[in-house]
């Protein structure tokens, strides 16, 4: 694929640029990253010293204070022929192939210029309006119910309720059965409801926004939901695109036009496109037919031809705007409509992240179903049972008064719901399921959602995950994955703008084979910057850069000698062979502007910064000619060509013609690329000292390209110009042609030197990722960087230590692939065998360093398991020169090899992939665009947040919802069984002595809220802990807030507190004067109590909100209980003020809390006391600090001379965490 920006030693993609809709048979990777290096050794690895630059293919040893390095190196060297990581199609003859393929009349769509009735003739286009809310008034309630009702447990509530108004079922009364699932619908759709009518609001603005479209030989005002395709319209400075359409004329005579694509792809860097000449003059005609490829999602990609005046001209993506790029720098353009509303790019990419389903709530299925089979049983239990007592008392039925066989209400006798033995066995099974109902808690659902939106918001306003640089606060993008920021156990990051600033630095030169350090720079100069005056206007460029002061006098001494000639080409190279765009920007001061380097490179700005600050300011950029001012001097050079770059090549060229008629190439690219086209023949010595300065610029983690130029003779030029022009315009296989013109134009290239561009860490990185380790968490990088440069930014950010191992894989094939990997296994093997043996403190740690065309033959292969065994012997992995589907590829194989949880984080659109491959994405909010953003299920603004996400807020979440789940599960459990023990007692009938009402309001309105309250807001450790002991963080890994002994633990519990609840009042008024609805107001009052209470004993940090819920359940159970009470159409009239009164009912409910609550209690201290589990040491910690007599605490080597304190509800704590 063509690119239009240049690359900057990065492969497949370089930050920055948009993400391609990349093929498995187009995306390149180099085969040898350091093909400079002359070094041959066999496929086998050998130990030898290290003296000079370190081998990448042998194992060595350096010593440093103690600390050594070994690098235990496999791979093929020599001679090799660039893979494609296509499944063996090449890439080139693949693209090829593509792009000779002409658009068939069938698949494509004519489009009449100014002609809409011509164009519509055939079938009707889509319009403009568009709609991105998923309802309307008439779809809504059947469409959000529907979607509901994608909930198993729904479906299930949902038959209750129907067997519920069945008359021979009815158990509850038929209002009271449908109230739960009601309500917990009610509550989803009125949410549905109100984000569908802010999409709603969204979507009228923007379709009733204007644009001036050409009717009646003129432009004329027309809403956005009115034009149609084929319509010519007309978009002004700073307007945004209604629409896909082709350009036909702009107001600059070359006809480019510059967008910014912000809206589309979130990148702020402005871009290039281009009117055809041929339409250039037509401004008040337009006729013409376009013939264009059917709508798709390819927003890189355009396809089309255009016929006009007699001519057949072909359409590429340089020719096309989508809609809601914005058009800068220019005045105007005029362009006709060929895709609109639904059918724009814009819209067929605007859709969502995949859904994703956090790890908790997948496995509480596991228990939903566990509890489903014990609702079975107990269900199982009462209808044979029932059987067993209907059989036994058959002759007895007619006469038992509380059975009711025969209704004696009328003169004649009938069977009153008497069904046969059969019927009654299922009729009581039914009506078991419906009494014990609530066994699957409904409520659970919706106490989930409301959980996880408090919790997003307690992350969303955490000031210490805002980024001030960006004034980009955290986003929380899925709320359903919350929980899984407890138990990552992977974490996948790209290195450029994510690990890294992303804000490129000219540091170092090497030119001529000599190497201008920045070491030397002269910061006074940076200070005051390089500056030109034309026309009494002083122009400075924006960014200043640090000078060599050896440099600038050399520049200033002329071109009189072959150095200074070299180190004017150098610099000519920098400013001229780029895609960058200069803007004057006004200052407070009328004689002074400021230029602006507009590109989608942030390389190529920093190049032609660095370029202007030794004297080379480029003042203007044409389609046809560029303006540069060298030393004072304003000099035009004519564009004669320029060849882009293309992930093939991985360099761009552009074709100068100078003031003195001379024509020049000046080349650029990676060092891979470009030291196969240097003439070798030629200034070996300076070939040989570029290529030392290379190595020794990406072993400081630098980014570097190879300059070179080359003389066109009359002769050359003449051949290739025809060349350029009909590969230009050839209707097919243009991308082809063109790569083959400019493979011819760039040979024999005359080596001019080597930049080097910084990329410095962000901020705190070295200290997320060893706070990471130390938590348990694995680091992966995933970087298209070269090997050195990754390698160094790996040591810089402690990602690499002086410790590890480092096992280095490049191969070319898959038995050398097959071959490496055994060999560094056994290795590994042996070596953590001797280790054992000889070391005290365990294995040396080692580092897999593994680079893309490996991964080529590795991933999709039986290699993976191998590949896999390897990396989890390694305590970090580094993969390099990898391309976007293959840092996809790695995510899942791990996915595929573990059940671990994997976590991807990346600010870029080569990122993507892996971000929704990943159980959770996190977008950095970066210098490339917002497109990572987009598909993430969190984003922040820098890498180190990631240290609180986790560590603290991912804890937290995982604590609080587990914890819920196991609440809520025992919290119903326990009102069920004594449902369950009165159906013993009552013949298995299933009569209740519960009220209806109260069965309906338990989990609503008696339980629910303290739960969603602490599950909100308690915390069991302070910020400060957790991230002063990323340890604790491994609660999360061992699932100690949910597993299945909690689970059953809790049952046991759960068992013994109903037994409790319900025996001691049974047994308190066996034979007595209080009947059943007074009975069943205690057992309500109790199991309320005591299931707020066993909550209340768990809560760490208490709070007045939290008092308020717990306390506030109890006496709204009061109150709805003696309000039910009091309405005489009710059953049970007065039952409850009957009871009240008596000293028993008060003992009773004294003997339930203290029976039921005090084993819990023994054994929750009995646990902290023998078995206490990090969290709980650290808790102690936080409240005693160093107060404790005696012995003093310790947990992992904690110190716990640190005390936190936890603060009131809309405060902040001593950590500085707002909540």
């Amino acid at each position: 694929m063509n690119s239009p920006r240049p690359l900057l030693d990065e492969s497949p993609t370089t930050p920055g640029r948009p993400a391609q809709d990349f093929d498995f048979a187009t995306i390149p990777v180099i085969s040898d990253p350091l093909s400079f290096s002359t070094m041959q050794v066999d496929n086998s690895f050998s130990i030898e010293p290290s003296v000079n630059a370190p081998s990448r293919r042998s194992i060595q040893s350096r010593g440093s204070g103690g600390n050594h390095i070994r690098e235990v190196s496999f791979g093929d060297l020599g001679s090799k022929q660039v893979r494609h990581a296509s499944r063996g199609n090449d890439s080139e003859i693949f693209s090829a192939s593509q792009a000779q393929k002409e658009i068939e009349d069938e698949d494509a769509r004519f489009v009449y210029i100014n002609d809409v009735a011509r164009s519509n003739e055939r079938f009707e286009f889509a319009g403009n309006s568009i709609r991105t809310a998923k309802y309307s008034f008439i779809t809504f309630l059947p469409k959000n119910i529907f979607e509901q009702f994608h909930r198993v447990a729904y479906i299930y509530f949902l038959i209750i309720c129907i067997l519920n108004q069945l008359p021979q079922l009815a158990v509850f009364g038929r209002g009271a059965s449908v109230l739960p699932l009601a309500f917990v619908l009610a509550v989803t759709a009125i949410k549905d409801a109100y984000e569908d009518w802010r999409r709603h609001k969204a979507d009228k603005i923007e379709n009733n926004r204007f644009a001036s479209v050409w009717v009646d030989n003129q432009f004329q005002q027309k809403k956005w939901k009115d034009i149609k395709v084929g319509e010519v319209i007309k978009v002004h400075a700073n307007e945004t695109l209604p629409c896909d359409i082709v350009l036909l004329s702009t107001s600059d005579p070359t006809g480019v036009v510059y967008v910014q694509t912000i809206n589309l792809d979130g990148e702020s860097n402005l871009k290039t496109r281009y009117a055809k000449q041929e339409t250039l003059s037509n401004k008040e005609q337009f006729i013409g037919l376009v013939k264009c490829e059917q709508p798709n999602r390819n927003i890189y990609g355009f396809q089309a031809t255009m016929e006009i005046e007699g001519k057949r001209l072909s359409l590429g993506p340089s020719n096309i705007i989508l809609r809601g790029c914005e058009l800068k720098n220019t005045s105007w353009a005029i362009g006709v409509v060929v895709y609109a509303g639904c059918e724009t790019k814009a819209m067929l990419n605007n859709s969502g992240a995949p859904s994703k389903r956090s790890r908790l709530e997948t496995r509480m299925n596991f228990e939903i179903l566990i509890l489903s089979s014990f609702l079975a049983i107990l269900c199982t239990i009462v209808a044979t049972c029932a059987g067993v007592w209907l059989r036994l008392n058959n002759d007895k039925l007619d006469s038992i008064v509380f059975y009711h066989k025969k209704n004696y209400s009328k003169p004649r006798v009938d069977n009153y719901k008497f069904y046969g033995l059969g019927l009654e066995i299922f009729f009581t099974f039914l009506m078991a399921i419906i009494v014990f109902q609530i066994m699957i808690p409904i409520s659970l659902y919706i106490s989930m959602e409301l959980v996880r939106v408090g919790q997003a918001s307690f992350m969303v306003h955490d000031t210490q995950m805002y980024d001030e640089a960006s004034n980009a606060a955290f986003q929380c993008r899925a709320l359903n994955i919350n929980e899984d920021l407890g138990q990552i156990k992977y974490v996948f990051s790209d290195k450029t703008g994510t690990l890294t600033e992303n804000k490129m630095e000219f540091r170092n030169a090497s030119i001529w084979g000599v190497d201008y350090s920045n070491q030397k720079a002269d910061s006074s100069n940076k200070q005051a910057g390089h500056f030109v005056e034309e026309y009494g206007v002083v122009f400075r460029p924006k960014m200043k850069v640090a000078t060599d002061p050896e440099l600038l006098r050399l520049l200033k001494s002329g071109k009189d000698t072959e150095e200074g000639r070299r180190v004017h080409d150098f610099f000519t190279a920098l400013s001229a062979c780029n895609t960058i765009v200069p803007l004057v920007l006004d200052t407070s001061n009328p004689n002074e502007k400021l230029i602006d380097y507009q590109g989608e490179s942030p390389d190529e700005q920093a190049l032609v910064y660095a370029a202007a600050a030794y004297g080379y300011m480029l003042m203007e950029r044409t389609s046809g000619h560029i303006v540069i001012n060298v030393q004072g001097e304003r000099q035009r050079l004519n564009v004669l060509g320029l060849h882009e770059f293309d992930s093939d090549r991985k360099r761009m060229s552009v074709i100068l013609r100078f003031p003195d008629k001379s024509v020049r190439v000046f080349v650029k690219g990676a060092d891979t690329s470009m030291l196969n086209v240097i003439d070798k023949s030629l200034n070996t010595n300076i070939i040989r000292e570029t290529e030392r300065h290379l190595h020794a610029y990406s072993s400081l983690g630098l980014r570097t390209l190879v300059i070179g130029v080359r003389d066109l003779s009359a002769s050359e030029f003449e051949q290739w110009h025809p060349s350029f022009e009909a590969a230009s315009t050839a209707l097919l296989g243009r991308a082809a042609k063109l790569r083959k013109v400019a493979n011819n134009v760039e040979n024999y290239v005359c080596i001019l030197g080597a930049s080097a561009i910084e990329d410095k860490l962000q901020k705190g990185v070295p200290e997320a990722i060893e706070s990471l380790r130390v938590a348990g968490i694995r680091v992966w990088v995933l970087t298209g960087d070269k090997q050195e440069t990754a390698i160094s930014i790996g040591y810089s950010s402690k990602l690499l230590t002086n410790k590890m191992t480092h096992i280095i894989i490049n191969s070319n094939s898959k038995d050398s692939c097959k071959k490496c990997l055994k060999d560094a296994i056994t290795l590994l093997k042996k070596r953590n065998n001797t280790a054992h043996h000889d070391q005290e403190d365990g294995v040396t740690s080692a580092a897999l360093i593994i680079d893309g065309s490996s991964l080529v033959y590795i991933l999709d292969s039986e290699l993976e398991e191998e590949l896999f065994e390897l990396a989890s012997q390694c305590s970090v992995v580094l993969c390099c020169r990898v391309a976007p589907f293959q840092k996809a590829g790695i995510v899942a194989l791990v996915k595929n090899m573990t059940s671990d949880m994997t976590l991807a984080i990346g600010d870029g659109a080569n990122d993507v992939s892996m971000i929704q491959m990943a159980d959770v994405g996190v977008g950095i909010s970066g210098q490339e665009g917002r497109q990572a953003v987009m598909a993430s299920d969190f984003a922040m603004g820098q890498f180190r947040f990631i240290v609180p996400l986790l560590l603290a807020h991912g804890h937290w979440n995982y604590q609080r919802m587990g914890y819920m789940i196991l609440y809520n599960f025992y919290r119903n459990a326990v009102f069920v069984l004594v449902l369950f023990w009165y159906t013993l007692y009552t013949c298995f009938t299933l009569s209740t002595a519960i009220n209806e009402w109260s069965s309906m309001l338990y989990s609503i309105i008696y339980t629910a809220v303290p739960t969603t309250v602490v599950a909100i807001m308690d915390k069991d450790l302070c910020r400060r802990t957790l991230l002063r002991h990323p340890q604790l963080y491994g609660a999360g890994h061992r699932e100690e807030c949910y597993n299945k002994t909690l689970f059953w633990f809790t049952m046991m519990d759960t068992l013994w507190q109903s037994i409790v609840i319900f025996f001691i009042p049974l047994l308190t008024y066996w034979k007595t004067d209080i009947d059943g609805p007074g009975l069943g107001d205690l057992w309500t009052i109790a199991c309320c109590i005591v299931v707020n209470l066993h909550l209340a004993m768990d809560v760490v940090q208490w709070n007045w909100i939290t008092h308020a819920a717990i306390w506030g359940s109890i006496f709204a159970t009061w109150i709805c209980v003696m309000v039910m009470d009091a309405v005489p159409s009710l059953a049970g009239y007065w039952a409850f003020f009957m009871v009240i009164k008596k000293v028993s009912f008060w003992l009773c409910l004294l003997a339930i809390i203290v029976a039921s609550l005090v084993p819990r209690l023994v054994v929750k201290v009995l646990c902290q006391l023998y078995y206490p589990s990090d969290v709980q040491i650290s808790r102690e910690v936080e409240k005693f600090g160093n107060r404790t007599s005696g012995e003093e605490l310790e947990m992992n080597n904690m110190d716990h001379s640190q005390r936190c304190f936890g603060g009131g509800i809309g405060g902040i704590d001593d950590t500085g965490y707002y909540y």
